[in-house]
């Protein structure tokens, strides 16, 4: 498989397919750990690749396909190589979404047709793509095979009223059964239509924001044996090739004489997969997973996640407070009692999701539509950043606005 160029994300309310969709789309099953399995939702950010075709024999839709011989019969030409970010819908995992949503170029909603729309996190997730900047979306009417006709024509209203004034307005809506695997060819001529591939900064220095990071090997592997961190993401900017020193920041906390501190990580990557392939070099697009000389306690359990990596002394600046400029929504999404959101207050801490990274910080002056904030744990940003703000209420971390990081 070519390397993939786009990043498409699969968002929308828990339980209404993603992941199903997911393995339609590609036939990888995302939800791969024990406690995902055991539950049956999604809770960490899941990845797929596939790769989208056309049999010039067919028109479209029924020319799409993922396989390389279309049902006529027919060879069938590559169009793109696709990857696929798989973001939980739980409500307490509104973070990992968020974290997701940093790498996505475009996304595709999906809502049940068997449950009224909107459900609280399809309202969520979709103010979500919305701060973050994701703007190329379509809308998958999942379940149709669980109603009746009017049943689906009723719930493709709701759809399109619900989308009215979002950023998902005017976009595709697709019938459509994951689980039977109907309408799937209309669902990747959307795709092909409404999400481009994005243009790519390969001239500058490489950058790549920390979505995944893991150890990869198994308890009881022998010392010499034994391979160092592994650290995934997509690349924002630039190129990056095995045998590159490449640095990590904030980096790794150091407790020392009574102070604390973050250290910047330099290594070496060792290898580079994606879509499916060892390769030499990639660009960006897609999803990429990098071996490093890293020692695996680092990166093992998304050790890493959040954290920026590119090369030694071209990485952005490192904040542990900073002045955010804010805007924010008039009622609070995601919950059924949907509340007006009040104004940020001195002493009031914020969960803020900087591109995969999410940090709590807590103000310490509040303006009009400014505050100083002073983190927990640093974030690697350039000024002008984007962020979503969430206020604690409740037992939960609710998104309140959108933020962008002034100095």
């Amino acid at each position: 498989m070519k390397q993939p160029e786009v990043n498409i994300g699969l968002i929308g309310h828990v339980d209404h397919g993603k992941t199903t969709l997911v393995e339609a789309l590609s036939g990888t099953w995302t939800d791969q750990h024990s406690e995902e399995l055991r539950r049956g939702i999604s809770i960490r950010l899941g990845y797929a690749d596939t790769v989208f075709r056309m049999c010039s024999d067919c028109e479209p839709p029924e020319a799409y396909t993922t396989e390389e011989v279309c049902e006529c019969g027919g060879e069938a030409e590559v169009t793109r190589a696709i990857s696929f970010v798989d973001a939980p819908g739980h409500e307490t995992l509104m973070a990992t979404m968020l974290s997701g949503s940093a790498i996505m170029d475009g996304a595709v909603l999906v809502i049940a047709a068997n449950e009224d729309c909107p459900q609280p996190q399809t309202k969520e997730h979709l103010m979500a793509l919305d701060i973050i900047g994701v703007e190329d979306i379509i809308v998958v009417q999942n379940k149709i095979d669980l109603v009746s006709k009017e049943e689906a024509i009723d719930n493709y209203n709701q759809i399109k009223e619900f989308v009215k004034g979002t950023v998902a307005e005017g976009a595709p809506i697709i019938p459509c059964s994951a689980q039977q695997r109907t309408n799937i060819d209309m669902v990747i001529t959307a795709i092909e239509d409404v999400i481009p591939t994005p243009d790519r900064k390969l001239e500058k220095p490489v950058l790549m924001p920390i979505a995944r990071s893991f150890d990869v090997n198994k308890p009881g592997t022998e010392i010499d044996e034994i391979k160092g961190g592994i650290i995934g993401g997509s690349l924002k900017q630039g190129s990056i090739s095995n045998g590159t020193e490449i640095e990590i920041r904030p980096g790794k906390k150091v407790d020392s004489g009574g102070k604390t501190w973050w250290e910047p990580i330099v290594t070496e990557t060792v290898s580079i997969f994606s879509g499916g392939d060892y390769r030499d070099e990639i660009t960006p697009g897609g999803l990429v997973g990098i071996g490093t000389k890293l020692d695996p306690f680092m990166t093992k359990s998304d050790g890493l996640v959040g954290q920026i990596m590119g090369l030694p002394e071209n990485l952005p600046p490192v904040w542990d407070e900073f002045v955010v400029e804010f805007d924010l929504l008039d009622r609070v999404v995601g919950v059924e009692d949907e509340s007006e959101v009040e104004g940020l207050r001195t002493n009031e801490p914020l969960m803020l999701n900087l591109g995969t990274a999410t940090t709590v910080g807590v103000i310490t002056s509040a303006r009009e539509n400014e505050a100083e904030v002073k983190l927990k744990r640093p974030v690697c940003a350039e000024k002008g950043s984007s962020m979503a703000i969430s206020r604690r209420i409740g037992a939960r971390w609710r998104l309140i606005g959108v933020g962008k990081l002034k100095r």
